[in-house]
């Protein structure tokens, strides 16, 4: 008879984290690592003062009379820098130190040679005249560094404030993951508040809540510093209190199986579509019309979900579809059309709309349907032109109006009903929402069909999926045709909302947009995708729709490319990221870790140092 102990795990056996090693001096730092980070905080700083940003964003205030929107915009790049240069890569088998005096040395360090760079900058604008190379900078840059006094003082207060703001960013490493998520949530309930500020105003006129809003803000804008201490200590005490019940939460849903996990997704549904139905309804103009906005796009993002996140097609042209599903919307109902103009309800136009653009689509897509990779996206950019460019030339301006565009467009009727025209812009979000829902559910079910399953293997790798018998060629066809429709449906709600479509709306900036959306979000992702909208059309604004900041209109292009790059290098799954996209992308990375773990346990085994070993007889 033999009995079998369990598992021994020893000192070097794999399943053994390493016990975490002590903290390191504080002048114990990586400087070559230091001031490299250090030096690329300078250069972002001077980027984004010379980009005149910060002027242009002093009028907008944070928190009174501490802190501006341009002075924030100075400051998170220090505070970046201090808490990055601290970061430990985790290896395998590897001892982590602890946080400790390491972490604010270093930090501190990293944020004045950040901030070093505005003092350099401050030297500069003093002692030469940039205007003729650097056109963009404003003269009141050198004055706003300054706080209003000379130079030096920009010189020594910009290597303090980068001294400082490095060490906070270093000094939060040391605090325990709850105490790090309630400062974390303190931070955003405050810099959120004040960010949407306009929202909040208008919801607290529509539901007589001025009384709060008169607490919390300023008469001319920005949240009172007392309101400020207030709402973050709300808002950490929230956080501390509420985070095991919401993570508890989140762990019951995930674990629920069949009818149960049915059940409570249909409930949820339920409750955001209620929300959704009843916001409107104490909402203000503007309010509304960042709603329609927002969903005009999620439409457009849906659309482009199916291209690109589930059929891995890089569509850059994908707002030919978008205006050719305005300008027949146009053409159908409009009595100014210059020589079709059936003047049909609008109901009967979508249908004719539908069907129009579903053949553009398999126009555009059967030529580059073969195409692959930056091919691809090359012939469908030009694609995108090619429609603008139609509808702009004298050739067609007998039908579409050319440079002029179509004009007086009346509002889409409902069943003879009511007219949803842009002066209404509560009935346009109804509008909107009621087909943004039928676009999220035409894409739930595609995406679990047998379709959407070929879809996803074309993206994964197309020829593994031909020689498994899926006809590629059918597949991103159909994916082109259910994507163009869908840009049809926002395309006909556009021409209806504003009246009028010309050619210089659909500009190769919208695609790029979208697509922007589409990866911020997460690719393959509906729910990704409806958040993507959300924060950078309702926050940043589209191509030539305010958002909540209009201060940021002029600086739109440049925050769109940050965003992209930085999801491109950090979080390439997107905000919300889908779990098959998330493997994908990482299943290169998780066999590497498996293969290390496994030579680390076969070494162990060969030592005899861990793993199941049998006991003599007893």
């Amino acid at each position: 008879m033999t009995a079998t102990l369990p598992p021994q795990t020893g000192a070097a056996g794999a399943s053994a984290e390493p016990p975490p090693a002590a903290s390191r001096p504080a002048l114990a730092q990586d400087w070559r690592r230091l001031v490299r980070m250090g030096a690329v905080g300078a250069v972002a700083q001077v980027f984004i003062a010379l980009s005149n940003m910060p002027v242009r964003l002093d009028e907008r205030v944070i928190v009174k009379p501490v802190l501006s929107l341009g002075y924030l915009t100075l400051l998170i790049v220090p505070f970046a820098a201090g808490h990055r240069v601290g970061h430990q890569v985790k290896r395998e088998g590897m001892a982590v130190h602890a946080a400790g005096a390491h972490e604010m040395a270093g930090g501190a360090a990293c944020g004045a040679v950040a901030g070093g760079g505005l003092s350099l900058l401050a030297v500069l604008l003093a002692n030469f005249d940039l205007r003729e190379p650097l056109v963009n900078w404003s003269p009141m840059l050198a004055e706003l560094l300054a706080f209003g006094n000379a130079t030096w003082f920009a010189v020594v207060i910009w290597l303090v404030i980068g001294a400082a703001v490095g060490a906070l960013g270093g000094a939060l490493r040391l605090l325990g993951p709850r105490t790090r998520r309630a400062v974390v949530t303190m931070a955003l309930a405050v810099g959120g508040a004040a960010v949407l500020e306009p929202l909040v105003v208008d919801l607290a006129e529509g539901m007589r809540l001025e009384a709060l809003t008169d607490w919390l803000y300023a008469r001319r804008g920005g949240i009172n510093w007392t309101s400020a201490l207030g709402l973050a200590a709300a808002s950490g005490i929230l956080a501390v209190l509420g985070r095991g019940r919401i993570q508890q939460a989140r762990t019951h849903i995930a674990a629920l199986e069949g009818a149960q996990r049915t059940r409570t997704n249909g409930l949820l549904i339920l409750a955001t579509a209620a929300v959704l139905i009843v916001l409107p309804l104490f909402a203000g103009k503007l309010t509304n019309e960042l709603l329609a906005n927002v969903g005009l796009f999620v439409l457009l993002a849906l659309g482009l979900n199916v291209v690109v996140g589930l059929a891995g097609i890089l569509d850059l042209g994908y707002v030919a579809f978008f205006a050719v599903g305005s300008y027949s919307a146009a053409v159908l109902t409009a009595a100014t059309s210059p020589r079709i103009n059936p003047e049909l309800p609008w109901l009967a136009a979508l249908i004719v709309v539908v069907i129009i653009t579903g053949l553009v689509g398999l126009f555009i897509g059967a030529p580059v349907i073969r195409m692959r990779g930056d091919y691809l996206a090359i012939v469908t950019l030009g694609f995108g032109e090619i429609i603008r460019l139609l509808f702009l030339s004298d050739w067609l301006s007998g039908w579409f109006g050319g440079s002029q565009g179509i004009t007086k467009i009346p509002g889409a009727g409902i069943f003879g009903l009511t007219s949803v025209a842009g002066t209404d812009p509560r009935r346009v979000f109804y509008l909107v929402l009621a087909f943004c829902a039928l676009a999220i559910y035409v894409s739930w079910r595609l995406e679990r069909s047998r379709l959407g399953r070929a879809w996803m293997a074309v993206r994964e790798d197309e020829t593994v999926a031909e020689a498994m018998g899926i006809n590629t060629v059918n597949v991103k066809l159909l994916a082109f045709v259910v994507g163009a429709v869908l840009g049809s449906f926002s395309g006909a709600i556009f021409s209806a909302k504003v009246g009028s479509v010309f050619p210089n709306s659909f500009l190769i900036l919208v695609s790029i947009v979208i697509l922007v959306v589409v990866i911020f979000g997460g690719m393959g992702n509906i729910v990704g995708v409806i958040a993507g909208s959300a924060v950078l059309i309702g926050v940043l604004g589209g191509p030539k729709q305010p958002g909540l900041l209009a201060e940021f209109s002029e600086f739109k292009l440049l925050i769109y490319g940050a965003l992209l790059i930085w999801m491109m290098l950090a979080r390439p799954e997107g905000l919300i990221p889908s779990v098959r996209r998330s493997r994908e992308l990482h299943q290169q990375e998780m066999a590497q870790d498996a293969w290390l773990k496994g030579q680390v346990e076969d070494d162990n085994h060969d030592d005899g140092s861990s793993g199941p070993q049998a006991a003599p007889a007893t």
